[in-house]
C-alpha cells in the first residue's frame, strides 16, 4: 500500500490539520443533548443583518450561474469604504483565504516569515505548506502591560535577508491582545521594503471607534503593507466566508495571479456587499458585544480568574490549571468553548461573547464548575 503521507510535499508531511469549534450538531450526536450554545467560533450572536438576508433572498434566482468573478459590486463598494481603488482589493473565500494566498505568492522554501507567538494558527500552517521557514517570535508575558502580546521589537530584530512576510493580527486571536497606533506604525516604517508587513484586521469592528487602529489608513504611505479583513466576525457572515485584502495595487496583482476562479460565491458577494454599509446592525452589534464583555470579565473578577483585556468579541480565561476538563464539563452543560492548548495555552479557554442570554448562561455554567 502507497504511504500518501511521505508522497506529500515536506512541509505538509509535518503539519497537522486546523481543528475548529466544535458545531452544535455534533455535540447533540455525542451527548444526545439539546438547548446547546456555542461559544467558541467567534461568530455574531445576532447573525447577519437584515439587509445581508433582503440581498440574498434576492440573489436566488440566478443560483444557475457563475458568481462575478471579479466580484465588482463588492469591490466598489469596499473602495468606496476605504478610500482606496479597486485594483487595490482582492477578494477571499474569507480573510483566510487571502493568507494562504500570500504565503503562496511571496513565498519559497528559502524564505521565512515571521509571526507572534499565540497568534492566528493558520500563519504557520500557511507558511509550512510552501515549504518556507516559519520563525514565531515569543510573546509578551502575563504579567506585561499587555499580557500575551506581540512583541515588536523582537520582530524586528529577527528579520533578515530571508525574510519575506510578517504577519500580525490586531486584535489578536486568540488572545485579544492589541497595539496602538503609534507602536504599530513606527514598527511598520522600520520594516525592510522588500518585506510584507500584513495586518489581519478580522477583530477591528470590535474595538471602540475611537481606539480602532486601521491599517487601511497607511496604505498610501508603505507599498509593502497588506490590509485583511474578513465578514465572518462583526457582520455575521461566517457560513458564507468572504473576506477581502487591501493592499499596493501591484501586491494586489500578483495575489489576483494565484487566486482560483470564482473564489467567492454569489450569494456571499450579494450579502457582503449589502452588510458593508449597514451601520445600524454594527453598533447593535458592538453594544451586545459590549455588555457580554462586562458581564463575563465580572465572573472572572468573582471567580479569581486572570484574562487578557480584550479587543475582539471574546475572551482568553486562565483557569490556573488543565482547561481540558473544564471544557468537558461545560460541553456536558451545553456550552461549547475554544480549548487552546493547541497554542500552547493548556490552562486556558477562549470564550466567545454571545447574546446576553448566552452570557448569563455561560456565567453560571462557569460558576457552577469552578465552584
Amino acid at each position: 500500500m502507497s504511504d500518501f503521507k511521505h508522497m506529500a510535499a515536506p512541509g505538509v508531511q509535518q503539519l497537522k490539520p486546523y481543528i475548529p469549534g466544535k458545531p452544535i450538531s455534533e455535540l447533540e450526536r455525542e451527548l444526545g443533548i439539546e438547548n446547546i450554545i456555542k461559544l467558541a467560533s467567534n461568530e455574531n450572536p445576532l447573525g447577519p443583518s437584515p439587509k445581508a438576508m433582503e440581498a440574498i433572498k434576492a440573489e436566488m434566482d440566478e443560483l444557475a450561474l457563475y458568481p462575478d468573478g471579479n466580484g465588482f459590486e463588492l469591490k466598489k463598494v469596499l473602495a468606496e469604504k476605504h478610500g482606496v481603488s479597486m485594483d487595490q482589493i482582492t477578494l477571499g473565500n474569507g480573510s483566510n483565504d487571502v493568507l494562504v494566498l500570500l504565503a503562496e505568492a511571496f513565498l519559497t522554501p528559502e524564505h521565512s516569515a515571521i509571526y507572534s507567538q499565540y497568534s492566528f494558527a493558520v500563519y504557520p500552517i500557511a507558511i509550512q505548506a510552501i515549504g518556507a521557514t516559519h520563525q514565531m517570535i515569543d510573546a509578551t508575558p502575563w504579567e506585561s502591560d499587555r499580557p500575551l502580546g506581540c512583541d515588536l521589537p523582537a520582530m524586528k530584530a529577527a528579520i533578515n535577508d530571508q525574510t519575506r512576510i510578517i504577519f500580525i493580527a490586531n486584535p489578536n486571536n486568540p488572545t485579544g491582545s492589541f497595539l496602538q497606533a503609534d507602536e504599530l506604525k513606527s514598527f511598520i516604517a522600520s520594516v525592510p521594503e522588500d518585506v510584507i508587513v500584513v495586518l489581519d484586521e478580522a477583530y477591528l469592528e470590535y474595538s471602540p471607534v475611537e481606539e480602532q487602529v486601521d491599517g487601511s489608513l497607511w496604505l498610501g504611505e508603505f507599498e509593502n503593507l497588506v490590509i485583511t479583513r474578513t465578514f465572518s466576525k462583526a457582520y455575521g457572515l461566517a457560513g458564507f466566508r468572504v473576506g477581502y485584502a487591501l493592499s499596493n495595487p501591484d501586491v494586489a496583482n500578483v495575489i489576483n495571479r494565484i487566486r482560483q476562479p470564482f473564489n467567492v460565491n454569489s450569494l456571499a458577494l450579494a450579502a457582503a456587499s449589502a452588510a458593508v454599509n449597514d451601520t445600524e446592525f454594527l453598533e447593535k452589534s458592538m453594544h451586545v458585544n459590549a455588555d457580554g464583555m462586562k458581564a463575563l470579565e465580572a465572573s472572572c473578577d468573582r471567580l479569581g480568574l486572570r484574562y487578557v483585556p480584550s479587543k475582539g468579541n471574546f475572551l482568553l480565561v486562565d483557569f490556573g490549571r488543565d482547561a481540558m476538563p473544564i471544557y468537558q464539563q461545560m460541553l456536558e452543560l451545553g456550552v461549547i468553548t475554544r480549548p487552546v492548548a493547541n497554542y500552547g495555552l493548556p490552562n486556558c479557554l477562549r470564550i466567545t461573547i454571545g447574546s446576553e442570554d448566552e452570557m448569563a448562561r455561560m456565567v453560571e455554567v462557569m460558576e457552577q464548575v469552578c465552584d
